[in-house]
């Protein structure tokens, strides 16, 4: 069953309004990293890294087909407990899409509803847009397979 981007977006959203504090709001994204599912120790390879982030981060792509429309899931981990529920969160809107609409995902705006830039370190929001560039790009090459 394809999820629907705009919907876990509101349910990110939503969240983050209803813990009001940015230190509630981080227990989340460590809890979301918590329930990650986990990454295969042989994914965790630098051809799977993410460039650009202080912390290591790997993500991997896979696509699939249901009911005859290409979707793609993604597997990510990362040696931070926040990294890991910034692409926890990632995983939330993009896995489980078709390439286009991931592609076309206007993040930004979940971005700033979140109010992610007032509250991540500068290095954070630059991994975090390089965690995106990613997931991206391996969208748009599986989309061309």
């Amino acid at each position: 069953m394809i999820v629907d981007q705009q919907e876990q977006a509101q349910v990110l959203i939503d969240t983050f309004e209803l813990l009001g504090n940015w230190e509630e709001r981080y227990r989340f994204l460590i809890d979301l990293g918590r329930d990650m599912p986990p990454m295969l120790d042989e994914d965790k390879v630098d051809e799977n890294k993410v460039e650009g982030c202080l912390s290591s981060v790997w993500v991997v792509a896979a696509s699939r087909v249901e009911d005859g429309q290409q979707l793609v899931d993604f597997t990510a981990d990362s040696d931070s407990a926040i990294v890991r529920g910034l692409i926890s969160m990632l995983r939330k809107v993009y896995s489980g899409q078709p390439p286009h609409a991931i592609v076309h995902f206007d993040i930004n705006a979940l971005f700033t509803k979140l109010d992610l830039a007032q509250h991540l370190s500068m290095g954070r929001r630059n991994g975090l847009g390089e965690m995106v560039r990613r997931i991206k790009v391996l969208a748009a090459s599986l989309a061309d397979s």
